[in-house]
């Protein structure tokens, strides 16, 4: 393995299990990011596919566009079908979660969540929906609903060869195992790692897959991590950094020109829908125009923008799109690469 995805490596633990299988089907419970902290994302880049469950209607999006062989569901899995109260932290999109008493305590990382209604599948009945081939990886990882998650498996139809859980407590990161453990014990599953975060189970007839299996959690730097670079434009260390680095100059050469529609769905993407549907007062108004224009030594560029006023937030940000101090700060940004200014 040249470069980890994971959080903590399991997919470095994982492969050393799984070494040669260049084809494999995984089943992603709480998907998250397809890159980011992905657990399947290495063995999507072998030749794998398989079934990929995120709630959060943006993440899961993203996979017919990264890793279009997956099939993403975006749907929470539990015990039952239904629907059910999903709390949505801002920012931190790994503590959402069906219990609300963990995404209140996302709090302390200074985010707030949302909640919303949404369907509620099981294990079983996507099992029962989808001709799935045998399946290698069972990943879980749902902010304390890992027990509903087990309990909604027809464990007649479905047998993940390994089975990882997410074992610990979101932000305390206390034990959280002694709940659900019993119940995978219960299928003839067996314990083979506790990495940290989280604890990896192998089906007891699976004696050659156990034997390969890591008997300690690896050393952090045992690989690289894409934990370790961010940012790639700006980081030399970064795997992709020539390549972003150029696109980031393209960007900016064809910002002038961009889609009106598309600068202003860029500058309010992490903006929640019901503060862009706000009407927003002076001191909103305000604090957008700093944002885009902080002052000096542009003070003069801004002049007159304070009394724009709009019925909602999303259409004050249209109007200061649509302005000249706007359209003149496309082409400051765009002239060091479109040719306008000569650099040494």
């Amino acid at each position: 393995m040249d470069l980890s995805y994971a959080q903590h490596l399991e997919d470095y633990h994982l492969a050393q299990a799984f070494a040669g299988q260049k084809e494999g089907f995984y089943i992603d419970v709480g998907a998250g990011h397809p890159v980011a902290d992905n657990v399947t994302c290495w063995f999507y880049l072998q030749g794998w596919r398989g079934l990929v469950i995120e709630p959060q209607a943006d993440l899961a999006a993203l996979y017919a566009h990264v890793r279009p062989r997956d099939i993403a569901i975006p749907a929470l899995v539990g015990a039952r079908e239904g629907d059910v109260d999903f709390h949505i932290v801002d920012r931190l999109h790994g503590f959402s979660t069906v219990h609300a008493e963990i995404a209140a305590g996302a709090q302390q990382f200074g985010a707030g969540y949302t909640t919303r209604s949404m369907p509620m599948t099981t294990l079983a009945a996507l099992t029962r929906d989808y001709a799935l081939p045998r399946v290698d990886i069972l990943k879980i990882d749902v902010e304390g609903a890992e027990r509903e998650v087990l309990e909604g498996i027809d464990w007649s139809r479905l047998r993940p060869r390994v089975i990882l859980l997410e074992s610990v407590e979101p932000g305390s990161m206390a034990e959280a195992h002694h709940d659900w453990e019993p119940l995978l014990l219960a299928q003839n599953y067996e314990f083979v790692l506790f990495e940290g975060l989280n604890r990896f189970y192998v089906a007891h007839e699976e004696e050659a897959l156990r034997a390969r299996f890591p008997a300690q959690k690896a050393d952090w730097l045992a690989v690289p991590h894409l934990g370790h670079t961010n940012r790639a434009p700006f980081r030399e260390d970064h795997p992709d950094h020539a390549f972003a680095r150029d696109l980031l100059g393209c960007v900016f050469a064809a910002l002038p020109m961009l889609d009106r529609d598309l600068i202003v769905s860029m500058l309010t993407a992490r903006i929640p829908a019901q503060e862009l549907a706000r009407e927003p007062d002076a001191v909103m108004r305000q604090a957008v125009i700093d944002r885009l224009f902080p002052g000096a030594p542009f003070t003069d560029a801004r002049a007159g923008l304070e009394s724009l006023k709009a019925p909602t937030l999303l259409e004050f940000y249209r109007k200061l799109v649509d302005t000249d101090a706007f359209r003149v700060m496309t082409g400051r940004l765009a002239m060091s690469w479109d040719g306008g200014q000569i650099l040494d």
